[in-house]
């Protein structure tokens, strides 16, 4: 099992940049594929990023593509999402999320994958 707690997230204005962290508990957070999602107000949570065990292979959903970067670190078992040029659609709950399966090839995109997850962090995006 894996505990997960989200810092980084705040209010900035459009076109700035947030990092977000997530640090995990344990000793095998090098086994887990790990995730992005976010949630907006009224809407369904979503998939944002993704980085596989490795950290070899990265997903992410097309309207961050070339704006957001995730990158981990399993000696300090932590994995980080850097978010720049920002947006007011960004604006969300964002969520870490750990993937204990350890037969998959790429890290997936779908929630159910994904069994253990942190409280979220809120980012905030002024126009």
């Amino acid at each position: 099992q894996v505990q997960l707690v989200e810092s980084g997230g705040g209010l900035v204005q459009a076109g700035g940049s947030l990092r977000l962290s997530c640090a995990a508990s344990g000793r095998t957070f090098g086994a887990y594929a790990m995730a992005w999602f976010r949630q907006a107000p009224g809407k369904e949570r979503e998939f944002v990023a993704a980085i596989s065990r490795s950290g070899t292979t990265t997903r992410y959903v097309d309207s961050v593509k070339s704006r957001f970067t995730v990158s981990r670190d399993n000696a300090k078992n932590t994995v980080d999402l850097q978010m720049n040029s920002l947006k007011p659609e960004d604006t969300a709950v964002y969520y870490c999320a750990a993937d204990p399966n350890t037969v998959r090839q790429l890290p997936s995109i779908t929630q159910s994958s994904y069994h253990y997850w942190g409280q979220g962090t809120q980012v905030t995006v002024s126009s």
